[in-house]
């Protein structure tokens, strides 16, 4: 059994290819799991549900992302920010033309009501009888803080305990990450698109599980950025100078070396 799972496409078609290249050069996968963050913020929504669409036994969860996309929901900074400080309506402009744009797309493209129906989050029961659970930010959550390196053993434990699970993969922070406390093995599987560590890059991990237990291999996969970037300006994007400013790794996290992420 060979589950690829990924995260936080954010409508870079150009990355997701080199992610499904990769994950056929290294023999394929029996099922995709995506947890969320699809569409926005990237200059190629629909061609991303497209490829998925391809795939064989395709299982999605929603992002934060998605719902905004679906409900009109925006993130910060909010309208009364910007009215308090000038220096912010630049960023809520762009961020509301940015999500009108992908919901445009989607909603001429047909994909509103395949969206709108995404789950909260994805539960399965691998061979050995590890309990798997699937969701974007963190258990019972699509947006917040969710699971980043700054957490103590004791922050990630009380906000795993909601899970009730064994094994549990995120996204949503960009940064990956994998530790195990009191028992529960957490991976943040950092996203496809829009890298904020270092090396830039794409990110998925597979998961391979038989009778005997289950093995993780962590893919980092490279692809064309300047692609992406022409992509923005071809189309005219609403959001493009942040877009081109995180291809070109001018928007980095705070954990922004991979390897100073050491798991347990």
């Amino acid at each position: 059994m060979r589950i690829a799972i990924l995260s936080d496409i954010h409508g870079n078609a150009i990355a997701l290819d080199a992610v499904l290249a990769d994950i056929q050069a290294q023999g394929g996968a029996d099922s995709y799991w995506v947890l969320g963050d699809l569409v926005a913020l990237g200059p190629d929504p629909v061609k991303v549900l497209e490829r998925l669409h391809t795939l064989p036994n395709l299982h999605c969860t929603r992002g934060n992302t998605d719902r905004y996309v679906i409900t009109g929901e925006r993130p910060g900074p909010s309208l009364q920010e910007a009215v308090e400080n000038a220096d912010l309506v630049h960023r809520v402009v762009e961020v509301a033309a940015t999500f009108a744009w992908t919901q445009g797309c989607v909603t001429a493209a047909g994909w509103w009501d395949w969206l709108s129906r995404l789950p909260l989050e994805m539960r399965a029961t691998l061979p050995d009888g590890t309990r798997l659970l699937g969701v974007h930010a963190a258990p019972g959550s699509d947006d917040g803080a969710g699971i980043h390196p700054g957490l103590s053993d004791e922050e990630l434990t009380e906000l795993l305990a909601p899970a009730e699970t064994d094994l549990i993969f995120v996204g949503h922070t960009h940064v990956p990450l994998e530790r195990t406390v009191q028992g529960v093995h957490v991976v943040n599987l950092g996203s496809v698109s829009n890298p904020v560590v270092l090396p830039l890059g794409a990110r998925y991990t597979l998961l391979e599980a038989d009778p005997d237990g289950y093995h993780l291999q962590h893919r980092q996969v490279e692809y064309d950025r300047q692609a992406v970037i022409e992509a923005v300006r071809q189309y005219h994007h609403p959001g493009g100078e942040f877009i081109i400013r995180v291809m070109q790794g001018l928007v980095l996290s705070h954990w922004a070396k991979i390897d100073e992420l050491a798991g347990e």
